[in-house]
């Protein structure tokens, strides 16, 4: 019942405390940054979409991984980041506002690209 409860409640309401403070600390002007030079964004998102799964791919040729296992590889690789990404780059001092930028435009793009990557 603890493991659940931790689980369930209490570990998702800490991720958004933790989300809401780092919410909290950026600014419009983090945000602007970020608009005014997408040269960042586009080469996240170009590397987040496109090279990792190629990477993954590849991998997955090379090891010669079972079918079972490899779709769920190519899974992950085609998958969003999470919002722990974005604690991740405040803890290690870097742009917090290029990352939630990436979070969210990739898991907008995952929709389309999940689909065509794992077919």
């Amino acid at each position: 019942m603890q493991a659940n409860f931790l689980s369930v409640v209490l570990m998702p309401l800490a991720l958004a405390l933790i989300m809401m403070g780092l919410g909290l600390s950026l600014t419009l002007a983090d945000f602007k940054r970020v608009y005014l030079f997408p040269k960042a964004v586009i080469i996240g998102l170009f590397c987040q979409m496109f090279v990792l799964p190629i990477i993954c791919f590849l991998i997955i040729k090379a090891m010669g991984i079972p079918p079972v296992l490899a779709v769920g590889l190519m899974l992950l690789a085609a998958a969003p980041g999470g919002p722990s990404a974005n604690l991740y780059s405040h803890i290690a001092k870097g742009d917090v506002a290029l990352n939630v930028t990436l979070t969210a435009l990739n898991s907008l793009f995952s929709v389309f690209s999940i689909a065509v990557i794992v077919n």
